[in-house]
């Protein structure tokens, strides 16, 4: 049995993705295309407001906070697959990246909050995970639309756009699956004081590497910006990606040494970060 909170999330990510997908169902019924853009944002609005005036009358408080931003990722999910289906052709990665970004932030919430619902807050989606995270996020953005309207062959190359989308999967998967495999023991935050039932994990994904969730994150980051055909981002996300968990693992490791001493030395012998000339905090 899932928690509150997961329940929470799962009913208000649907519900809004219903509501923003129903706009492509009907663009795929509509055989002659009639369907203009003002009836597709009129039928979203009243939708819309239909949807927050429900979730604010069985919500209240921390689960409408959840059910908020659930529903919001849900929105997001639904119309990335509209403009992927809509859009003209050098825009309809945009729509995949939109799809990528909604469910990398709801997992993040709904995978914690089914391991350990104690540990869950609305900050547990990572939407605003720090200013850095958002500036990076709006010059991608910026950088796919300049690029999109003044060289649009530039983003037509989906065969790229799709190794770029495997990799935001792949890097999903090892992350999510490093959160269920640490179990309590995973938080967002990085912990400086040892918890009773704080326990070194090193085997499944932890027997790859020393820290599988950030691999995971630091090649999704990447895919992202592959998936968008962004070549300046690519490069950026790369630097920034890497300087932010080295210095993440860096402290990290320094506390875990504390907790754990040499057992967790033994285990840095013998298992590396996984992420390339990142070495940690060595003894």
């Amino acid at each position: 049995m899932i928690s509150r909170e997961a329940n929470v999330a799962l009913n208000s990510f649907f519900a809004a993705f219903g509501v923003f997908s129903s706009v492509s169902v009907l663009k795929i019924i509509s055989d002659d295309l009639t369907l203009s853009v003002i009836n597709c944002l009129s039928i979203l609005i009243i939708n819309s407001t239909l949807l927050f005036i429900l979730i604010n009358f069985i919500y209240k408080g921390y689960e409408f906070e959840i059910a908020i931003r659930s529903s919001f990722l849900g929105a997001l999910f639904g119309t990335g697959i509209f403009i992927e289906l809509s859009a003209p052709s050098h825009l309809k990665i945009f729509g995949i990246y939109m799809c990528i970004m909604s469910i990398f932030h709801y997992t993040e919430f709904f995978t914690l909050a089914i391991i350990d619902p104690k540990l869950v807050s609305p900050n547990s989606f990572v939407i605003n995970h720090s200013p850095e995270y958002t500036f990076a996020a709006v010059f991608s953005w910026i950088e796919f639309f300049v690029e999109a309207y003044f060289y649009p062959s530039l983003k037509q190359y989906s065969i790229i756009s799709y190794f770029g989308c495997a990799i935001c999967i792949g890097g999903e998967l090892l992350r999510k699956t490093a959160m269920f495999n640490a179990g309590s023991n995973f938080n967002h935050l990085v912990q400086y004081e040892k918890a009773k039932d704080h326990v070194l994990v090193t085997s499944g994904v932890y027997s790859w590497f020393r820290h599988p969730s950030y691999v995971g994150w630091f090649y999704w980051s990447i895919g992202t910006q592959i998936t968008l055909l962004n070549p300046i981002c690519i490069v950026g996300y790369t630097i920034a990606s890497w300087t932010f968990f080295r210095q993440r693992i860096f402290i990290e490791e320094s506390t875990l040494l504390n907790f754990f001493g040499q057992q967790y030395c033994d285990y840095q012998n013998r298992v590396g970060t996984g992420i390339p000339f990142v070495n940690g905090y060595l003894i």
